[in-house]
């Protein structure tokens, strides 16, 4: 266990089990865990943040991923085939990963939530009910492509964001409702996790006491989070989805130019 205080022990639990029950919701957890983590651990090197961030992460978003199976009709075939290129995608994106510095994550994750926010306060139908017909060979190779590869590569290099990207990249290409969307997403996101933390792993790069503790509270969050989404469908995941996003611009904005 790292030299932290028992308060920021109890604030990042905290922070995990929130986290865990944002990303089992629509994703992107590791917007308010990441942040969290570079706090409490203020002297680590970048990618121990990021590796232990993903032993904690992929806790989560499995139960997360278990919970929507058991109660969401999902093309497991496919989200696997996703993931499978999306782990492929987050071990290059983590090998890289040691390159980046903590001043550069900052603006690099508001300029994520940004657009996200943008897309998703623009388009109020977005994912409010799946398309009428199914995806093509071409978008599904698409979306092999685009949240495989590419969201799996920016998973393991930085991280925060992933789910809600492969949220909306699945319903925009394969006309998923958002739940069904989310259900799918968590399936590729424990194989971008699994792919990120294998590199990290190898290279050292996990404090795993820490992670094991937090790991705890972020499954807790994400069961809770995954039953309400299923509970109450698209437009309360459409919801939560803008009201994380802006906190989290505003939050932001204020450390950076504060």
């Amino acid at each position: 266990m790292p030299d932290i205080s028992t308060t920021m022990i109890i604030v990042l639990c905290v922070a995990a089990a929130t986290a865990g029950w944002i990303d089992a919701v629509v994703g992107g957890g590791g917007l308010l865990l990441l942040p969290a983590l570079l706090l409490g651990l203020p002297h680590a090197h970048p990618a121990t943040v990021l590796g232990t961030n993903k032993a904690v992460a992929i806790v989560g978003t499995s139960g997360a991923a278990a919970a929507y199976l058991r109660r969401t009709p999902v093309d497991v075939q496919l989200a696997i085939r996703i993931g499978l290129a999306a782990l492929a995608g987050s071990m290059g994106g983590a090998a890289l990963a040691g390159g980046i510095s903590k001043d550069a994550l900052r603006p690099m994750i508001m300029a994520v939530l940004v657009v996200v926010a943008a897309f998703v306060l623009f388009r109020p139908a977005f994912g409010a009910a799946p398309g009428a017909a199914p995806a093509g060979r071409r978008r599904v190779l698409l979306t092999i492509g685009l949240a495989g590869l590419g969201i799996g590569f920016y998973d393991g290099l930085i991280g925060p964001g992933t789910g809600t990207f492969l949220v909306l990249a699945l319903t925009a290409l394969l006309h998923l409702d958002l739940v069904t969307a989310s259900a799918t997403a968590k399936i590729v996101n424990v194989c971008t996790n699994a792919g990120a933390l294998a590199m990290f792993s190898y290279q050292g790069m996990v404090l795993w006491q820490l992670a094991g503790l937090m790991a705890v509270f972020n499954l807790a969050g994400a069961m809770v989070g995954a039953r309400m989404a299923l509970k109450k469908g698209s437009g309360f995941v459409r919801g939560v989805l803008l009201t994380v996003v802006g906190a989290l611009v505003v939050k932001l904005g204020f450390e950076q130019w504060g």
